[in-house]
């Protein structure tokens, strides 16, 4: 709440140029004392907001100063209207707050950006939702939420993959949403880490500041667990003979694709790399018959065990 109003505070003293305090806070519907404070944020994030006394006297921003708002290029228009419309904003709860915010950025671009943003709220939706599936939200996301933007400790019994649940106290540094499901980057015992909140079957915060290091980038910072995630992954090449129509499917979920080549009748056969069987398996079975491991053959054989198996169970 106090974002949005900081930032209608600098879009008003950029739009209207000196105003008193009683102004502001009538134009704000918050009282003076409330606009003093602000002001005094403001100035503090770098925005720069000077007072000037007398009779014409107010706040006002220092001369020659304009925010990124107008600076913005109709491609970084496009792309932050395309963010407001993903399903991030409304998985934190902050859905109320980020769409007054986007109208105030709306309102302060310039005609042709502007023009570009209403073509993109109109023809972009980023979402998870499927046609039978509502978007999910951890149980524990908002806990992890406010001790990330509080810098509060979390004590968690996660529950790692194939091994048995146990309890960590970590220091939480970001959320990231990653192909539908959340994950937090945090330090424990001063080592980086990554949980995924589906694994975490509880959550404590604890009145604990948290240790966060100088210049951490949580961009920076997922991108290396990637990297190492899949170094240390042991994968598998396989030919595949997937039906055109599918094909873009079968690229999106392989850990890469090379070598495709026509096949005839609408089919092609492609050499992809799957992260083992478990992997293989799952992709097969959502590209049901439009697909077929050709090679190797301990590949094909255990999607067709598991096939069996699963026709055994229903039988």
């Amino acid at each position: 709440m106090r974002a949005e109003r900081l930032l209608s505070l600098a879009l008003l003293l950029r739009n209207r140029g000196r105003m008193t305090a009683p102004a502001i806070a009538r134009e704000l519907e918050v009282s003076v004392r409330t606009v003093l404070r602000d002001v005094e944020a403001l100035s503090a994030a770098g925005i720069p907001v000077y007072s000037e006394r007398g009779r014409d006297g107010g706040f006002t921003l220092l001369p020659g100063f304009t925010t990124d708002l107008t600076g913005l290029t109709v491609d970084e228009t496009v792309a932050l209207l395309a963010a407001a419309t993903s399903t991030a904003p409304t998985s934190l709860g902050m859905a109320p707050a980020f769409a007054a915010a986007m109208r105030k950025v709306t309102v302060g671009l310039p005609d042709t950006q502007r023009a570009a943003a209403a073509r993109v709220s109109e023809r972009v939706l980023v979402t998870v939702s499927g046609w039978l599936t509502e978007t999910r939200t951890d149980r524990f996301l908002g806990t992890v939420q406010r001790a990330v933007f509080d810098d509060r400790r979390l004590r968690i019994r996660y529950q790692p993959r194939g091994r048995d649940a146990g309890w960590r106290t970590i220091d939480p540094l970001g959320l990231v949403s990653a192909a539908g499901r959340w994950y937090l980057v945090a330090t424990h015992r001063g080592s980086l880490r990554t949980y995924r909140l589906s694994r975490m079957i509880d959550v404590h915060v604890l009145d604990i500041e948290s240790v966060r290091p100088p210049d951490f980038d949580l961009a920076a910072a997922w991108d290396e667990r990637r990297a190492r995630f899949r170094d240390e992954l042991v994968t598998v090449t396989a030919t595949v003979r997937v039906h055109d129509t599918r094909l873009d499917e079968l690229v999106a979920t392989t850990i890469s694709t090379r070598d495709v080549r026509p096949d005839g009748d609408g089919w092609s056969r492609v050499d992809v790399e799957f992260g083992g069987a478990r992997h293989a398996g799952a992709v097969m079975w959502q590209l049901d018959d439009d697909a077929e491991i050709l090679a190797p053959t301990e590949m094909r054989d255990a999607v067709r065990d598991r096939a069996r198996r699963l026709a055994d169970r229903h039988g």
